[in-house]
């Protein structure tokens, strides 16, 4: 029994007896607004990429990446600054409820919240509305989320001390220190190389490397003090004051 064209009756006459497999349309009748992959397509992504690498890395070269001097494990006033991506997260571990013994909160607990959401955000905002507006819920969260980063990511820019952080990566010339020599020995004793470094090239004080200072004038500062170093820190004896002062004099960079 049949029933319009091309349909039989089979219970259903919104169904076609007979499916037609589903070969997609043959596009070569609509000429100009296709073309082929290889090589067209291909070779247009190529010219576009090598554009943006060409301009990529004349950008390197006009402005190289600042290099610091060799990492100190034993600088323990190192203050490290992480890459612009991860100031927000680096910003929230300064703040009391995220750092020391809540250091776990800021650096598990709160990412993993904000992974998780993100995660099941897919299951969790399952309407077939696409507008933001009619998404209050997903646009605010997203909204808030990029408000708080671009926020915590300011404040760790605007609260870096850029001076300290430049004067604290300085390159500086090296010297090979002679540990054995006793100057060296008083200098440790006296935690001359708790601030200036095992090397004495500098940590939260300044280098002892060609101060162009004399003897005479480098055992007056280690009496009486000088800027943040307060007197009264050198204990050993005036003996000792000599050799450290003469030590020091003769640290030239080569």
């Amino acid at each position: 029994m049949h029933r319009g064209k091309g349909m039989k009756f089979v219970g259903d006459s919104r169904v076609p007896a007979v499916r037609k497999p589903n070969i997609p349309k043959d596009y070569s009748e609509y000429p100009g607004k296709t073309e082929v992959f290889w090589p067209n397509f291909l070779l247009k992504e190529w010219l576009v990429g090598s554009v943006f690498l060409v301009g990529f890395l004349c950008l390197t070269v006009a402005h190289p990446s600042p290099l610091e001097r060799i990492a100190d494990p034993t600088d323990t006033t190192y203050v490290p600054l992480p890459d612009w991506y991860f100031l927000f997260l680096y910003q929230l571990l300064k703040y009391s409820y995220a750092s020391g013994p809540y250091t776990v909160v800021g650096a598990i607990i709160i990412p993993g919240l904000a992974f998780g959401a993100l995660l099941l955000a897919p299951f969790l905002d399952r309407g077939p509305e696409r507008r933001p507006w009619k998404r209050p819920v997903a646009t605010g969260m997203m909204l808030l989320a990029l408000a708080a980063m671009i926020y915590l990511t300011w404040e760790a820019v605007v609260t870096h001390d850029w001076k300290k952080a430049a004067e604290q990566g300085k390159i500086r010339a090296e010297v090979k220190i002679d540990t054995n020599a006793e100057g060296y020995k008083i200098a440790q004793a006296n935690t001359c190389t708790s601030c200036h470094g095992q090397n004495l090239s500098g940590g939260a004080g300044p280098s002892l490397i060609g101060t162009g200072l004399k003897p005479e004038e480098i055992a007056k500062i280690a009496k009486e003090g000088k800027g943040n170093m307060p007197a009264g820190v050198f204990k050993g004896t005036d003996e000792e004051l000599k050799k450290l002062s003469e030590f020091i004099a003769g640290l030239k960079a080569e």
